[in-house]
């Protein structure tokens, strides 16, 4: 048990971390939910029907997609865009996804590699890219629950002011659905954009995000 708990410990970290903002969503949520239930002279919602909601679901979703996308966006622009200086960049002139010899599949694959980086054929071409592939298809799937869950809950406004409720594409297309989307996605890439520049002159001693506290500015990390 020790030894899974210090070998897992980052992400069972941010795991009990996730759990218990997600609780503390919900709580803060129905509140403030309710409070505007009372305004308006609507019924306030216990915490099942407030977590059941379009309302919850939406706030959840939004945030999720954002992270995603930072991800998989990220994965992807790092393999052929560098920052000189940067832990967060490949070196300078090796951009690209560089040789077999480098990235050891197939016949350069060791004993400890990976089975499907040793297998060849297909199976290595969809491991060698399953890291995007799945970054991307979890953005994709939280977005659609975005939209499906913020429809439900703009409709359910409309209604209540005696509008005619929206369809799926009607939404997507609305205003509402881009401001939640764009608010998000703005964040993300300041916060990278960020990360990227200001490890390059600062350190943090013992981290992996960081270069040595002793490395020069302009050295980059080779994450090949």
């Amino acid at each position: 048990m020790r030894k899974a708990l210090r070998d897992n410990g980052l992400s069972i970290c941010f795991g009990l971390l996730f759990l218990a903002a997600l609780v503390g969503q919900a709580f803060a949520g129905r509140a403030d939910y309710n409070d505007r239930q009372l305004v308006e002279g609507g019924a306030p919602a216990s915490l099942v029907q407030y977590v059941a909601s379009g309302d919850f679901a939406v706030d959840l979703a939004e945030n999720w997609q954002s992270e995603y996308l930072q991800f998989f966006l990220y994965v992807f622009a790092t393999v052929w865009l560098v920052q000189r200086g940067s832990p967060e960049s490949k070196l300078v002139g090796k951009t690209g996804t560089e040789s077999d010899e480098e990235q050891k599949v197939g016949r350069y694959a060791t004993e400890d590699s990976p089975e499907w980086a040793r297998a060849g054929g297909w199976r290595t071409a969809v491991f060698a890219r399953s890291l995007g592939a799945v970054m991307g298809a979890l953005f994709m799937l939280s977005w659609l629950a975005q939209s499906v869950a913020g429809r439900s809950a703009y409709n359910a406004d409309r209604l209540a002011q005696l509008q005619d409720p929206l369809s799926w594409t009607g939404y997507v297309g609305s205003a509402d659905f881009w401001n939640r989307t764009l608010q998000n996605w703005q964040s993300e890439f300041l916060a990278i954009g960020t990360i990227v520049v200001v490890s390059v002159y600062l350190r943090q001693r013992g981290s992996p995000e960081s270069k040595p506290v002793g490395d020069p500015h302009d050295t980059t990390q080779d994450t090949g």
